[in-house]
């Protein structure tokens, strides 16, 4: 988890800490995150992190730099990536120890405030998906999440993503068991479809504390394989849906890589 670990924002499933002023960023983390995790014998890596909405970019910047470094150290030919800053790598590449195949970066970010450019500064960093969560359907929206985040600006980050960079993979995931109704969970579907993204999980929401939402409704796994077999005809590249499925899903992960190894080999030609 980048960015430190205190959050700007208070969503109300959410047990992360938060305060309007968060500590200072540490400039060495991405140079640093990126030697340690190109020597972990792992082929995927979600990048996460808190809303660090006390950042002009939110962060977007710190993001993109740790995947660059990342990708210079373990690359991958059909990452889109514009580098313009100065490269550091030299050093890390002489003392890291660096396993020898490409890495598949996921970031699953915050919404940068709806900030146009921070999304494109992460987009067209190197890295293979970009994630960004849509927690809920609409109607629910300001009862889950924190009054900054809505349905539409989220909705519009991910369809930036994709049109700054069309090679991405998006992804997205939804919590079930909030109120939701499933002709809203199927319309928040398609919604995400016509924005092009491209991968959702879907799982049951599980209360943190007592401090928390509480949970309205244990979702039967039946219903969840009837919104994978929606989601599939919809046109979803992947869909995970299940009751203890999450963001960040180890299956959905190997599916991933199997996803992003597929194009890898499409973009290198005959």
């Amino acid at each position: 988890m980048l960015l430190g670990d205190t959050c700007t924002r208070g969503c109300r499933f959410c047990a992360v800490k938060t305060a309007a002023q968060p500590p200072a960023l540490d400039p060495d983390e991405p140079m640093n995150v990126a030697a340690e995790v190109a020597s972990w014998d792992i082929d995927y890596v979600v990048l996460t992190s808190v809303d660090r909405d006390d950042l002009p970019d939110g962060g977007a910047a710190h993001f993109a730099c740790t995947v660059r470094y990342l990708k210079q150290l373990r690359p991958s030919p059909s990452a889109v990536v514009r580098n313009d800053r100065p490269d550091p790598l030299p050093t890390i590449r002489q003392s890291a120890r660096v396993t020898p195949r490409p890495l598949f970066v996921e970031c699953l970010v915050s919404d940068f405030a709806g900030n146009a450019d921070a999304v494109q500064c992460l987009a067209l960093s190197g890295l293979d998906v970009y994630a960004h969560n849509l927690e809920t359907v609409d109607r629910l929206q300001r009862y889950v999440r924190d009054p900054r985040a809505s349905y539409k600006q989220s909705l519009h980050v991910l369809s930036l993503a994709k049109q700054f960079n069309s090679q991405l993979v998006t992804k997205t995931s939804l919590m079930l068991g909030l109120g939701e109704a499933p002709a809203e969970v199927i319309q928040t579907m398609r919604d995400l479809r016509e924005r092009q993204v491209d991968v959702i999980t879907l799982g049951q929401y599980l209360r943190p504390s007592k401090h928390h939402l509480s949970v309205v409704e244990w979702i039967h796994p039946d219903q969840f394989a009837e919104y994978r077999r929606i989601g599939e005809k919809m046109g979803f590249l992947y869909v995970a849906a299940g009751p203890l499925v999450r963001s960040s899903y180890r299956a959905g992960e190997y599916m991933m890589t199997r996803l992003l190894q597929q194009r890898e080999l499409a973009s290198r030609g005959p």
